[in-house]
This record gives C-alpha cells, structure tokens and sequence, in this order.
C-alpha cells in the first residue's frame, strides 16, 4: 500500500507532562536538521520517548513525513494516544461526562469527584486489559486526561504498584474538554506507529532517512528533581548509558539523531557525566525553565543539553 506524506496542522499535547517541552520549542526548532526536513532527505520521524508530543505535534505542523513511529514505556500514555486515534468521538463523548459532572459541583464537591475518578481509575488497574485494545480503554483515556487537567501541577506520577497518586489541583476552570485538539491530535497520528515499551523497540524501524528524537526522563539535577516516576519502573544512570550506547548504534546506521537531557553543570560545575558519554557528537546548551517545580523560587532559568550527531543549521 503507497504511504503518502503530509504535514497535519492545528495539533498540541493532550497532556500536561513533566518534562514537557512547549517552552522549548523555540530554542529546540534552531537544533533540527531543517535542511533534511525540508528537502525530503529525511522520511521517517522516531520518538521513542513521546511523553505529552510536544515536538512531534510541533514536526508534523511544520514538515511532511511519510510515516512516524512515537513510543513510551508508559502503558497509560500509549493507551491514550491509540484510544485519540482510534475513538476519538467516543473519547470526547466520555470527556463530555466528566466535564459536565465536574463542573455541576461546587469547590469541596469537584475534590471529593476527583478523588473518587482517582480511585476508580486505581481499581480498574488490576482488571483492565492494557496491552489489547478493547472499549474500556476509551473511559479509561478519557480519566486520564481528566486527572491530568485537574490535579495538582499537571503532573503524571504512579507508585511502584502503578497507582496514580497526585493530589487534587483546586484549578478555578481547568480545561477537560478540548475538542477541536483531539479531532487534531487524530489527524497527526493517522500515518503514525504507536508502540509501547523500552526505547530499544525502535531499533528496527530506523534507517539512514530517518530522523530520531530521545527525549528520555532527565538525570535529576539533585536530590529533589527527579521526574523518573513517570513510570512504575522509573529511569536510572545505568539506562542514560544504555541510552547513549543506542544513539551511537543508530548513528552508525546513518540516522539523523537529537537528544535533550538535564545539564548537570547547572547544580556540579565539573559534572561532565554527559560530555563524557557524548564525546565526539555536538553538545549545545540552550536556556530552559523549570515548569513543574512545587518550590516556586526554583522555577528558574536553568540550562538543557540538546546532543546531535549532525551540525545544526538555523530554519
């Protein structure tokens, strides 16, 4: 069957994501290989770490592929983006519930809701069918985007058992529903591969016309800013170095190749744990802020690491 490439307008993250990266977007679209994009040397796009989709909804607006794989280790995450593409209009029906009977409710009613859509959501765990697509995996999307959008930070954060376990957000009018970005959100992932598991399950859909984007959960910067709880197995120094094995066996296969990552040197002046592990590709620094920090004071400008295998060109 031919594959015909386009580009799909209109598109943003359905999720609010720790690590997200909407405010970098700007400094990560001087990072790409633009010439490549845009001349069709590159084809494919691979995300093996797609969390919200960020900069896969900020590609497919901006450049035509003839297809995209995106994947995560986060079982919840890939239900979501399969049920988008798959049942949109049934996903906006059970989101048109939620947000109804959340908004009917006055402040101490909409906690005492969330938290009883939490708990259903954690019970369900045990029962629902996560690796084959079936109609539970619709509601269970729909809760999903509902927690998300109303508690507290935005944040996605499971325990060991995979409960999700954030507190409530007492938002004034978080938004549950939006309609026209699912409808969009669909459109983008019609010519896509959704997979779940390791980033190693890309291996294979990777040749010298793609182009890959690691986005893995950052090396924490210090005790307290660790975003690894996005899954229930979490993400450790030995996986960022079997991570960097990876991007040196792709770029030996002549792919395009990006990766972000935390900059130690903004805590350990003489952290050198990623030069040291990116030796030989570029290494730039680009300016960043904290977005998901409960200690306001920290949300600051910081420094991120973007490591390509190729020079950047500016767009």
């Amino acid at each position: 069957m031919a594959q015909h490439s386009h580009r799909v307008s209109g598109a943003r993250p359905f999720l609010k994501w720790a690590g997200g990266k909407s405010q970098l977007l700007g400094e990560f679209g001087r990072c790409l290989p633009v010439e490549d994009l845009k001349n069709k040397t590159i084809t494919h796009y691979v995300e093996p770490f797609v969390g919200g989709g960020a900069v896969f909804f900020y590609l497919k607006k901006r450049f035509s592929f003839d297809r995209c794989t995106i994947a995560d280790v986060n079982e919840e995450l890939i239900l979501t983006y399969q049920v988008i593409r798959r049942s949109t209009k049934n996903l906006i029906g059970e989101l048109e519930k939620l947000e109804s009977a959340y908004r009917s409710r006055n402040e101490r009613q909409r906690e005492s809701y969330y938290y009883e859509i939490r708990d259903t959501f954690n019970r369900d765990l045990l029962s629902v069918d996560l690796r084959h697509y079936n109609a539970r995996w619709i509601g269970r999307a729909a809760q999903i985007i509902f927690l998300n959008h109303t508690c507290y930070n935005g944040l996605f954060r499971v325990n060991r058992k995979g409960g999700f376990n954030v507190p409530f957000g007492k938002y004034k009018n978080p938004e549950i529903l939006n309609m026209d970005n699912l409808v969009a959100g669909a459109a983008c992932l019609k010519n896509t591969r959704i997979l779940r598991g390791d980033f190693i399950r890309c291996r294979k859909y990777v040749d010298d016309q793609t182009f890959v984007y690691f986005d893995p959960p950052y090396r924490p910067l210090n005790a307290t800013s660790s975003f690894t709880s996005y899954s229930r197995n979490g993400f450790y120094e030995k996986d960022q170095e079997r991570l960097a094995k990876f991007f040196r066996e792709l770029d030996r296969k002549g792919a395009r190749i990006m990766l972000s990552n935390s900059d130690p040197v903004n805590e350990k002046p003489g952290d050198s744990f990623f030069d040291d592990l990116y030796a030989g590709y570029t290494i730039e620094r680009v300016p960043a802020k904290r977005m998901i920090n409960c200690n306001g004071a920290r949300r600051g400008a910081v420094s991120e690491l973007v490591i390509t295998n190729y020079g950047t060109t500016k767009p």
